[in-house]
């Protein structure tokens, strides 16, 4: 999570998605919790870390861009985070982002009402993360949530013990241009934020802008799933109107299926076949 500019990281619920983050140019992708309990109709609150480990073991399988996981409040006390650690590594994940969420989650965390630990059981979360480790490389992100119960003056509070709690980098949620600046000017780098909802074009901070602030990832947790779930909404609508989807047009569908088998890497794997069963 070093460099020269801010990485902005699109969340990838599985390998075709990272597949596509990767030729797009992206240098990481994201694992987001909250658009991975849409994705499975169960809402973040019901996801386990088996399941977010099975879906990282397919997509390093064909993809090596480093994996940030969103692991929510870590899936336990403490104690239960030294197994967190052990399973995030063990499938290949680059960095753990963990917050100060109560646990077991609560569904309306997504109509914003968060339900919040204290300062020290959060802060005991990312000592014994740091402890748990082996691969010295394993970037620990600590998160708060509290911008939206206790005011951004608890979440600077916040940031600051788990900075000295040995975090490799801080997240304070806030999702306003003048709240970033002001979280970057307080607290030490590096720090991760949520990417904008309709990327950085239109927004009051730039990528260059955001880097200067001490911001190294900005994480895109939700567009790409929006953008997923948009398209293949439509296409079940217009399929069962016998309407043309706008969307993908006339020849659309047989186009974007060859696209897939681009991204898929299926000539290379003919090629393989071909030159090691020929005659066969």
């Amino acid at each position: 999570m070093t460099g020269s500019e801010l990485i902005v990281a699109p969340c990838a619920l599985n390998p075709m998605m990272a597949r596509l983050a990767e030729d797009a140019g992206f240098k990481a992708v994201y694992m987001s919790g909250g658009s991975l309990g849409w994705y499975k109709c169960v809402t973040e609150a019901n996801i386990t870390l088996p399941e977010m480990v099975q879906i990282a073991v397919d997509t390093r399988a064909v993809c090596k861009l480093p994996i940030i996981l969103d692991a929510g409040g870590g899936w336990g006390d403490p104690m239960h985070v030294h197994r967190t650690i052990a399973l995030a590594e063990a499938a290949g994940f680059s960095a753990i982002e963990i917050e100060d969420q109560l646990l077991p989650r609560r569904v309306e965390h997504h109509i914003g009402i968060d339900n919040l630990i204290d300062t020290d059981l959060m802060v005991a979360k990312v000592k014994e993360a740091i402890a748990a480790r082996t691969d010295p490389n394993f970037v620990i992100i600590a998160r708060t949530n509290t911008r939206r119960v206790h005011g951004l003056d608890d979440a600077l509070r916040r940031g600051e013990a788990f900075h000295r709690a040995g975090a490799d980098m801080l997240f304070i949620y806030t999702r306003d241009a003048e709240e970033m600046r002001l979280v970057g000017e307080r607290l030490p780098t590096p720090l991760m934020t949520f990417a904008p909802p309709d990327g950085f074009s239109t927004f009051a901070l730039s990528r260059a802008d955001m880097f200067k602030l001490g911001y190294r990832v900005a994480a895109s947790s939700g567009s790409s799933f929006a953008a997923l779930y948009k398209a293949v909404r439509q296409s079940m609508e217009c399929l069962a109107q016998d309407r043309m989807d706008p969307f993908l047009g006339p020849g659309g569908a047989e186009a974007e299926m060859k696209r897939a088998h681009q991204t898929t890497r299926l000539a290379q794997m003919l090629e393989v076949e071909r030159r090691t069963l020929k005659g066969r």
